[in-house]
C-alpha cells in the first residue's frame, strides 16, 4: 500500500565531479527498488510503504560511505498517511511536465 512519499537529497562529502558519481550510485539504488521514483535536479522522490521507504533512506547513507565519502548529509522530507491515500508524484507534477 502506498502510504508515504519521501524526498531525499544526499550530499556526500567528496570533491568536484565525485559528488555526481556518488549521487548517481544512490539514484541507481533507489530506482532498483521498483517503486515509483521521480528524479529531480536537487532531490529524488519515492513513494511506497513507510517502513520500506525508511529502509531505503537508511541505505542511501551507507551507499555514500561505501563509495568513499567520509561523511554524508541528507535532507529528507516525508509525507505519511498510515491509512493510505497520499497524493502521488503524478498528481503533484504531471501537469507541469506536459
Amino acid at each position: 500500500m502506498i502510504n508515504a512519499s519521501v524526498a531525499i537529497q544526499v550530499l556526500p562529502a567528496v570533491e568536484g565531479q565525485e559528488v555526481i558519481r556518488v549521487v548517481d550510485k544512490v539514484i541507481e539504488y533507489i530506482k532498483s527498488s521498483g517503486l515509483n521514483v521521480y528524479v529531480g535536479p536537487f532531490e529524488t522522490t519515492i513513494e511506497g510503504e513507510y517502513d520500506q521507504l525508511m529502509e531505503i533512506v537508511k541505505r542511501c547513507q551507507m551507499i555514500c560511505i561505501e563509495e568513499g565519502a567520509p561523511s554524508v548529509m541528507s535532507y529528507v522530507k516525508i509525507s505519511y498517511k498510515p491509512e493510505g491515500g497520499i497524493w502521488t508524484i503524478d498528481e503533484k507534477v504531471t501537469k507541469h511536465h506536459q
